[in-house]
């Protein structure tokens, strides 16, 4: 029983089990949020002016909870990491749901259910119908470190080249000027960046080759906060303004 009870507090002290708790956060007044800021169109910064579909979410329920939002800067490599030492109190990042980011936090209810699919140069819309067709060799296929995509990438391609690229921004700009041919990304980030940018495609956009969701992270022991953010969530789907924003940032295929 001693072990168990010593091994318990160890994971909880890796995990970042003490994290503050709502009452913590209402009475700081501040919220505070942890972002990239390199993936739009969920979270762009633009020197320190942070915008994007989760920067206005954040924004919501900062105000909901009647506090000042804080936005504080992590990366996909040290998202885990930074919640977990209590830098922030809730990830919003376009951040998708995994058994492995679960273990260790919570996450909220899914607000946009998505898949992994090609951007592509609209020259090359119709040759790359299939992950087939884009693992193959030749096939130049830019990824960032850390976070989904490289992950896909890792795990479904065994042909092709990968160029690693450390910013996920200079990646959609890549493959428009032809340095790549290929971004494997989010079926949102796609859609966005085909509806921006008139050189780029995303030609699979509608049947993507998975099927996940986006979700905000907390601590593992969050759960008034989780309570609290689903229900705001909740709210926004009965009134329609969840789909409204969804509208406004492109995250979804008109």
């Amino acid at each position: 029983m001693k072990r168990l009870i010593c091994l318990t507090l160890g994971l909880l002290l890796t995990t970042g089990a003490f994290a503050r708790d709502l009452d913590e956060i209402i009475e700081s007044g501040t919220l505070r949020v942890g972002t990239t800021g390199d993936y739009k169109p969920f979270s762009f910064r633009d020197g320190d002016d942070y915008e994007g579909f989760d920067v206005e979410m954040a924004e919501r329920i900062a105000m909901a909870l009647g506090v000042e939002l804080e936005l504080v800067e992590t990366s996909w490599p040290t998202l885990m990491e930074d919640l977990a030492a209590d830098r922030y109190d809730i990830g919003m990042s376009g951040i998708s749901r995994t058994v492995a980011r679960q273990l260790n936090a919570r996450f909220s209810q899914p607000y946009l259910t998505y898949g992994k699919t090609p951007l592509v140069h609209v020259d090359q819309s119709d040759r790359f119908g299939s992950l087939e067709d884009i693992d193959q060799e030749g096939v130049k296929i830019g990824v960032n470190p850390g976070g989904t995509n490289y992950a896909f990438v890792q795990d479904n391609i065994e042909n092709a080249e990968i160029i690693v690229i450390e910013s996920n921004l200079a990646i959609p700009v890549a493959v428009a000027e032809k340095e790549v041919d290929v971004m494997l990304t989010d079926s949102p980030e796609a859609i966005f960046y085909s509806g921006s940018d008139e050189r780029l495609a995303a030609p699979l956009a509608a049947e993507p080759f998975t099927r996940s969701q986006l979700a905000y992270l907390m601590a593992p022991d969050a759960a008034r906060l989780q309570d609290t953010v689903d229900f705001i969530l909740h709210d926004m789907e009965l009134t329609g303004a969840l789909a409204t924003l969804q509208e406004t940032h492109s995250l979804i295929a008109r």
